[in-house]
């Protein structure tokens, strides 16, 4: 008998293209195009390193404190993680134990089927309609769990709090998870009814607005014996999972609320006009609400436009799926990169033509 023959095999999530070259324009992966917070500078130059030889508060509650305060709940409702695949990860986990199977949309983040095959849960996807929108009456089927992004990825759409609460109101036996990850690019929270249902959980990540990616800082918020529960499970599972830096660095983030929203502020005015300039070259998209757009072309194919780019360094997201082979996943950078993207296609097109 090989060894072999107990492993527990899994197609791993495949990450965006990370590559490392001067004068590169990279859109492919939803990083913020500016730095973090002039307060995060400022810490992070005057850490000090002889503290990185002890363990960190094993509950990150510097971190725990700061996001309770922001958010208007209390630190017993907040969990957080190495990113929101920590927490999203951990969610699965924990709450998906039944022999049903849990629900997501078929265009959605593709690590959820990545987890639920991980850990063995039982899944069903459902189909978005043709304008990208979630059924809700396909969430009213017996099932595990459900999960989806509000707004989705990689499409952009947002559904609104009224749609999420009649999800939620059709599933009051089992734990739903919004995974707010671009939420704050236009959208708005579910955090609101997390008071009305003990069951919701909302997850968020410093990935995206925050300008962090690179300190992995995810969080969610819910009820507190779903939080609990959550924090049994990471305890029974790993300890002091987030480092020193990212506590510490991911609190001044918080407190800098000013420049959060200047941030985001800006990259929706360019995404904005973004998409005024990829309509006139033929380009039809969804009505993004993150900070990326989900583009089409009505003559070229999105392979032969990825492949062009890619050439130029000019590096986006494309998938070979159904449904969304045709399409590229451009993330908005600032105004100068966005100006480059926008020439380059400009000027592929009408050669083309």
């Amino acid at each position: 008998m090989s060894w072999e023959e107990n492993v527990r095999r899994v197609v791993p999530y495949v990450a965006g293209e990370q590559p490392d070259k001067e004068n590169m324009i990279k859109l492919n992966t939803n990083e913020c195009p500016y730095p973090p917070a002039p307060g995060v500078k400022k810490l992070a130059e005057s850490l000090n390193v002889d503290a990185l030889r002890l363990y960190p508060n094993a509950e990150a509650a510097p971190l725990v404190n700061a996001l309770a305060e922001y958010y208007g709940v209390k630190p017993s409702q907040v969990f957080v993680g190495v990113g929101s695949d920590d927490v999203l990860s951990m969610a699965f986990l924990t709450f998906f134990n039944s022999e049903k199977p849990i629900l997501f949309p078929d265009i959605t983040y593709s690590f959820y089927d990545v987890w639920a095959d991980l850990y063995r849960i039982p899944y069903k996807t459902c189909a978005l309609d043709e304008n990208w929108r979630i059924r809700p009456e396909d969430y009213k089927q017996q099932n595990g769990g459900v999960i989806f992004p509000n707004p989705n990825a990689p499409t952009g759409v947002l559904e609104s709090l009224e749609l999420v609460e009649e999800i939620l109101q059709a599933n009051r036996d089992v734990v739903v998870i919004v995974d707010e990850a671009y939420v704050d690019f236009g959208g708005v929270s579910a955090l609101p009814l997390i008071e009305k249902y003990d069951n919701l959980l909302v997850v968020q990540t410093f990935s995206k607005s925050r300008a962090m990616a690179g300190l992995r800082i995810g969080f969610g918020i819910g009820n507190e014996k779903l939080i609990h529960y959550l924090n049994d499970a990471k305890f029974s599972f790993n300890s002091y999972t987030m480092n020193l830096p990212s506590q510490v660095l991911g609190v001044e983030a918080v407190k800098d609320d000013v420049y959060f929203k200047a941030t985001t502020a800006k990259i929706v005015a360019t995404r904005e006009r973004v998409k005024k300039e990829l309509t006139k070259l033929g380009f039809t998209f969804p009505d993004s609400k993150t900070n990326f757009i989900f583009v089409t072309h009505k003559t070229v194919p999105a392979r032969e436009i990825f492949q062009a780019l890619r050439e130029a360094d000019i590096y986006v997201r494309h998938w070979d799926k159904p449904r969304i082979g045709n399409y590229l996943r451009i993330t908005v950078g600032t105004d100068d990169e966005m100006d480059c993207l926008i020439s380059f296609l400009r000027k592929y097109l009408a050669e083309r033509d």
